[in-house]
C-alpha cells in the first residue's frame, strides 16, 4: 500500500513514519549513487523545518539528489538558476496587470513549492539572495503589502561551487547562519563512479525518475508524524550542557575569528534530536551530537586568515573541539 494514500490511518504513527523515511535511502539510491550522508542531511532538515546549503563541484548529482528526494516524498519541486541579473521578483513572484479585467493579479514565483533547488546562490547579488533568505526565515512572501504563505513542507536546498569564486557574491556570515546544515557533496569513489557509468550505459535517464524506478515511499503526513515524534525526543540537562560547551569552545578557539552563536547551539540541539529519532531512540546521546556537529556548525564559524594559510579548516577545528570537550556520562 502506498503510504501517501492513507493519511488518516497512520498520521499519528511515528513508527511507520520512521520506517517510511528510512526507506528513502534505498529509493533515492535507484537514481543517485553513494550520497547517503546527503540524503540523511536533507531528511534531518525536513524534520527540523530547516534549510540546507549544498557544496560540491559541478556534476556530482546535486540537482538529481533533490529531484529524487522530492519524487520519493511525493512533493513538488522547482529549480532556479541564480545569475547576476536575477531579480527578487524572479524568485518570489510579482503583480501582473491583466488588461481584460484592468486589475493586477499575483503570479507566484518558483519559491512557491515544497523543495526549491537554488542553484549557485552565490552567483546572484545580495538583494536577490536576501529575498530568498527572507522567504526561508518567514516562510511567506510579501508583495504589495500582502503576505502570502509558502507551502508546507518547505525546504530550500541552495548550492554553491567551492572552486570557482570569480564573479560571485559570497553569502555573509549572518546569512549563512540561516541555513540549518551545510552538506559537502564529495566526488564519488572509484567503485561508485563505475556504478554511475554502468547505469548510464544501460539507458538511465536522469530526467525520467519514474523510468528509473523511483516511487513515493513517504509523504507529508509521514513528515508531520515524524516531526511530532522528534519534538517529544528527550534531551537531558547533561546533553544540553554538552551542546553549549561545544559551541562556547568555538568562541574561544584561537583559530577562529567567529564562533557559533546561540542560534547555532539551538540548531545543533534540534538536529541531534532528529538524528536520535531517526536511529530509533526517543532520547539524545552524545554520539548524536557528535554525528551532526560538522554539518550543523561548519558554516557558522570563520577562520582566522593565518590559520587558513596554515591549512586549518573549519571541520578540523570542530573535530579538535569535539575531542577536547568532556563528554557527559
Amino acid at each position: 500500500m502506498d503510504p501517501t494514500t492513507d493519511n488518516a490511518g497512520y498520521a499519528g504513527d511515528p513508527g511507520r513514519a520512521r520506517a517510511s523515511l528510512e526507506a528513502l535511502r534505498a529509493e533515492i539510491a535507484k537514481a543517485v549513487v553513494g550520497q547517503d550522508p546527503a540524503v540523511t542531511g536533507l531528511v534531518v532538515a525536513l524534520l527540523c523545518r530547516g534549510h540546507v546549503l549544498l557544496e560540491g563541484v559541478p556534476g556530482v548529482a546535486k540537482t538529481l539528489l533533490v529531484r529524487a528526494l522530492a519524487s520519493a516524498l511525493e512533493l513538488d519541486t522547482k529549480r532556479v538558476q541564480f545569475t547576476p541579473d536575477l531579480m527578487p521578483s524572479d524568485v518570489t513572484g510579482s503583480l501582473v496587470y491583466d488588461a481584460r479585467t484592468a486589475e493586477f493579479s499575483f503570479q507566484p514565483g518558483p519559491v512557491f513549492t515544497n523543495l526549491l533547488l537554488a542553484d549557485e546562490i552565490n552567483r546572484t547579488p545580495p538583494k536577490t539572495q536576501s529575498s530568498l533568505l527572507e522567504a526561508m526565515e518567514e516562510r511567506q512572501v510579501t508583495v504589495d503589502g500582502t503576505p502570502r504563505p509558502l507551502p508546507e513542507p518547505f525546504l530550500v536546498a541552495a548550492t554553491q561551487n567551492p572552486v570557482e569564486y570569480e564573479g560571485t557574491y559570497p553569502l555573509p556570515e549572518a546569512q549563512l547562519d540561516r541555513f540549518l546544515l551545510k552538506l559537502t557533496i564529495p566526488l564519488p569513489s572509484r567503485q561508485d563512479e563505475i556504478g554511475v557509468l554502468t547505469r548510464h550505459a544501460e539507458g538511465f535517464n536522469p530526467r525520467d525518475l519514474r523510468a528509473a524506478g523511483v516511487r513515493p515511499v513517504a509523504g507529508p503526513a509521514d513528515l508531520e508524524a515524524a516531526r511530532a515524534a522528534v519534538a517529544k525526543t528527550t534531551v537531558s540537562p547533561e546533553i544540553t550542557a554538552y551542546v553549549v560547551d561545544i559551541c562556547r569552545a568555538t568562541r574561544e578557539s584561537p583559530s577562529l575569528t567567529l564562533g557559533v552563536s546561540p542560534r547555532g547551539a539551538t540548531a545543533l540541539l534540534a538536529t541531534s534530536r532528529a538524528w536520535a529519532w531517526l536511529t530509533g531512540r526517543d532520547y539524545v546521546i552524545p554520539d548524536d551530537v557528535k554525528a551532526l556537529a560538522l554539518p550543523t556548525l561548519r558554516h557558522r564559524v570563520q577562520l582566522r586568515p593565518e590559520a587558513e594559510m596554515e591549512g586549518v579548516t573549519a571541520d578540523s577545528v570542530i573535530n579538535a573541539i569535539l575531542a577536547h570537550v568532556p563528554v557527559p556520562r
